[in-house]
């Protein structure tokens, strides 16, 4: 018993790190939790060569991408799905809740002021104007148990897209095959309507308990994406990053992973290799940029030169410069 008042200390100041969590929106090159992105990259998968597998490519992602309500247990995101797939996120995180055919979104219990068919319209919409774009979608039931949601989700394509948007297969399509289509990884039952979400290689290790265990998060996803580069080429590697608790809730989790990613991923002097999709909460604009940069360039260089294909509507877009200057200087703490 004489260890328990320590451990009650330590408990406190565990709590206090989190009901004391500063409540203003911050914007750093690892996390935003800001109503916009700092910067647009919209048409970034433009210079990667058609025959290039999917599975190949690097791409950030978004945890619980509609996540934007609910409390500080609730909430993974601040920007709404076109200013995330506008400042290049490609690989979206949905969770509807089902009932009598109705698909809305949900994060547990928090109902996200959406529809399934919302998230159709936004990601259509996205690739009408940026056809030289893919987008993946996991797709799961959240907040009901019925375990059928296929002929709903067929339907909602139907009334709220086209078939036509889908790429219907379980192959890793190239990327000349994927631009233009949403690659859905199917997480429920049913016919084919895509690849299956089981099929790639995942780490998410979400249970954070408390801000004490952030340190084995990061482990876990500094383990992942160490293996990714050297990985079966063929298999879409998939790292999360996010983490929740009953005493660290997702902010507070990604203002401290975010950090050490960007310190991680900045360290690195080899962009010329694979890491597959990492998927965050709360990520910034540089942090995008950086992940977008990684890609297996002699492939490009040995195909189309080195420029870049660009979009006619990337060049509405500037990238600061200084971001890069700054990245092997900036080392963010909480």
């Amino acid at each position: 018993m004489r260890g328990r008042p320590s451990m009650m200390v330590t408990e406190l100041i565990v709590l206090l790190g989190v009901i004391g969590f500063s409540y203003g929106a911050k914007q750093r090159p690892d996390y935003d939790d800001t109503p916009n992105p700092e910067f647009l990259n919209p048409s970034w998968m433009a210079s990667i060569p058609d025959d290039q597998p999917l599975s190949e490519v690097t791409m950030p992602g978004t945890h619980n991408t509609m996540a934007l309500f609910g409390g500080v247990y609730a909430e993974c995101q601040t920007w709404s799905l076109a200013s995330q797939l506008q400042a290049g996120v490609r690989f979206l995180d949905v969770r509807v809740r089902h009932v009598k055919g109705n698909l809305t979104i949900h994060h547990g219990v928090s109902y996200q002021r959406a529809h399934f068919g919302h998230v159709l319209e936004g990601v259509a919409d996205f690739l009408q104007e940026f056809p030289s774009e893919t987008v993946l979608m996991r797709l799961k039931e959240e907040f009901s148990e019925t375990y059928d949601i296929y002929g709903a989700v067929v339907d909602y394509i139907h009334r709220y897209a086209h078939w036509d948007l889908l790429w219907h297969s379980r192959l890793v399509p190239t990327m000349g095959e994927a631009r233009g289509k949403l690659i859905i990884l199917q997480d429920f039952s049913g016919p084919d309507l895509g690849m299956r979400y089981g099929s790639l290689d995942i780490a998410d290790n979400w249970k954070v308990p408390t801000l004490v265990h952030v340190e084995e998060k990061w482990q876990s996803v500094y383990g992942h994406l160490e293996a990714a580069p050297a990985g079966n080429k063929a298999q879409i590697f998939l790292t999360f990053s996010s983490g929740a608790g009953v005493f660290a809730f997702p902010k507070a989790i990604a203002q401290r992973v975010n950090a050490q990613l960007y310190d991680y991923l900045s360290a690195k002097t080899d962009l010329n290799q694979r890491l597959g999709i990492i998927c965050m909460d709360f990520p910034a604009a540089p942090m995008i940029q950086m992940i977008t940069d990684f890609q297996l360039k002699e492939v490009t260089k040995r195909r189309h030169g080195s420029n870049p294909v660009l979009s006619k509507g990337s060049l509405k877009y500037i990238i600061p410069p200084q971001w890069k200057k700054m990245r092997k200087h900036l080392n963010y703490k909480v």
